[in-house]
């Protein structure tokens, strides 16, 4: 049976499927390849390549970002997994705080990458301009935020993780199969 492309009130369509995995795995592989960078030093041969590759997926991520914040907006929400008040409330905040935090993580990578009033090619296909810099240091107070808001997104990112095998492996419930497009729609 085809996933349907929109989202039901029982499962997540195709449209939503594809815009979670698509972000987890760029944020999972943008990690450790921010964390190479910093290994490099003026005189390695990937000293521009690698930059260059994280920031042109960096502002693709952040268009995507855009498009699942609209796609979020305009198609219904599968109904919650039934499970108590706190824990709903715990879920919801877990997730505002991946969106807040993976916000954060792009803006911080754009001003560190444009503190030089240098635009951003992403993949010499297109630049992004750059902004007038905001604070004296800007790249240094960008790079730390950068990287305090990309280690927490990833910290919790793997406790989300954690939690939907929780609830598909103890709790038995469809939580990860909603999400893997395996959860069948019931008829009625």
């Amino acid at each position: 049976m085809a996933i349907p492309i929109k989202n039901s009130r029982n499962s997540y369509g195709l449209g939503s499927i594809a815009l979670h995995w698509v972000m987890a795995l760029t944020i999972i592989g943008l990690y450790p390849l921010g964390l190479y960078i910093e290994t490099l030093d003026y005189y390695d041969p990937a000293y521009r390549t690698i930059p260059h590759w994280h920031k042109s997926i960096g502002l693709l991520l952040a268009s995507l970002l855009i498009v699942r914040i609209f796609w979020r907006a305009l198609t219904v929400q599968p109904a919650a997994i039934e499970q108590s008040r706190l824990l709903k409330v715990i879920t919801h905040s877990v997730h505002m705080l991946l969106y807040v935090l993976l916000v954060i993580a792009l803006i911080s990578g754009y001003m560190i990458s444009t503190a030089d009033g240098r635009p951003i090619d992403v993949f010499n296909w297109f630049q992004v301009p750059a902004l007038p810099a905001v604070v004296e240091n800007q790249e240094d107070i960008a790079g730390e935020i950068h990287y305090i808001s990309t280690t927490t997104l990833v910290s919790l990112a793997g406790l989300h993780a954690l939690a939907a095998l929780k609830h598909h492996f103890i709790n038995k419930d469809q939580t990860l199969t909603r999400m893997l497009g395996m959860h069948q729609e019931t008829r009625t």
